[in-house]
């Protein structure tokens, strides 16, 4: 993945997988990326046309309508989209909910949605963040009410990536508002069934970067889920599903921002290589092959340390401490050398039309997103 640098984890295997997802997105999305970041999404049959060629649930078994990969296969996809430079959608939270559907679904459930999430029929989002909340996931609002048969579900969630096409939404909800962690459940809305009416999709919010994601407030009032939508044999299990799952969220999250450092650091070598001034390239100064060095040296410690963290979590070994470690301070990083990089090329780097525009834009979000970065922090702490 790093020139000079080889993952422990590469197989011939995944070489191939790389190169035919490397080839998909240049050929299938690359060539809409100015348009899908104008329109604020990509086209809703780019979801199809992904599952048709393996990329959406590539980590889920075959039984279930998946690819019957791992996790690595995740990693790949995750690199290519960002190496190929192709406007992206949420595709890493559509594998985080089959996650959960994997994890706490009944054989039933896992029938029911798998396939069509595998193919793109249904496209998913996970709704945990609300106004007012932020980080803390205990103080969720939005609350499930039983009645009979249903949980009649009242509430509203904004910054929701996959927003305006998810069709089927893993809503982190309240079924005891009289508790904090142990009154939490993950509760799976259907928004094209008809006893789904009340759910109503708010606008596409514009962003600063990640411009192709639609990103939504959604607003739930008098929902009716079936009960049978639960995920988990009781409620209250909410809480605990999603610290399980949020370790592979934050390496997920870190992953990225080592592919988008990798990125940076490409483009920009090429271009101080390539551009002139006062009678020599940029490459020829000496600041310019010092931020480089230090870039790639930042980049390289990244990288290692992440496909650490990526083989333990295939071992089953990958710990709460270790993925907030990665995520934080590989956002970091990846911010930090995105502005170097943007830096580098002067006056061009401020223009959308290079990608290292787009690679700063899209870099903030990752110190926000699946924990602040300031939320990480505490969790290492908590450790020491």
């Amino acid at each position: 993945m790093f020139k000079g640098y080889k993952s422990p984890w590469m197989t011939e295997e995944l070489q191939i997988f790389e190169e035919h997802v490397g080839k998909f997105f240049k050929q299938a999305f690359v060539p809409h990326a100015e348009r899908w970041n104008k329109q604020g999404m990509a086209d809703r049959d780019a979801w199809n046309i992904a599952g048709e060629n393996g990329l959406l649930c590539a980590s889920i078994p075959e039984q279930y309508g998946g690819a019957g990969g791992s996790y690595l296969h995740e990693t790949v996809i995750a690199d290519q989209e960002i190496k190929t430079g192709a406007a992206s959608f949420g595709i890493g939270v559509h594998c985080l909910v089959a996650h959960y559907i994997l994890s706490y679904g009944s054989e039933e459930q896992k029938m029911r949605w798998l396939p069509k999430m595998a193919t793109g029929e249904l496209v998913t989002a996970i709704c945990m963040t609300e106004p007012g909340t932020g980080s803390d996931l205990q103080a969720v609002r939005t609350t499930a009410v039983r009645d009979g048969d249903h949980y009649v579900l009242n509430g509203s969630k904004t910054f929701i990536t996959n927003g305006q096409h998810a069709n089927l939404l893993c809503v982190v909800t309240k079924t005891d508002p009289d508790e904090r962690a142990r009154g939490i459940s993950l509760l799976m809305v259907e928004t094209e069934d008809e006893g789904s009416k009340g759910v109503t999709r708010g606008r596409n919010l514009e962003k600063l970067g990640l411009h192709s994601h639609d990103t939504s407030e959604l607003f739930f009032e008098d929902v009716r889920v079936p009960v049978e939508n639960l995920l988990g044999d009781n409620e209250g299990m909410g809480f605990f599903q999603l610290m399980d799952q949020l370790p592979w969220e934050r390496l997920y999250i870190a992953l990225a921002a080592v592919s988008a450092m990798e990125y940076a650091l490409d483009i920009t070598l090429k271009y101080v290589k390539e551009r002139k001034a006062f009678g020599k390239t940029l490459m020829g100064f000496q600041n310019t092959r010092f931020k480089m060095a230090e870039a790639k040296t930042e980049t390289t410690i990244a990288r290692v340390f992440v496909d650490q963290l990526l083989l333990e979590l295939m071992r089953g070994e990958l710990t709460v401490e270790r993925a907030a470690m990665a995520k934080w301070w590989t956002t970091q990083k990846q911010c930090e050398i995105a502005d170097e990089c943007l830096q580098l090329h002067g006056g061009y780097g401020y223009m959308m039309e290079y990608p290292i525009a787009r690679i700063f834009a899209d870099s903030r979000v990752q110190k926000i997103y699946g924990g602040s970065n300031e939320i990480m922090k505490e969790l290492v702490a908590r450790f020491l």
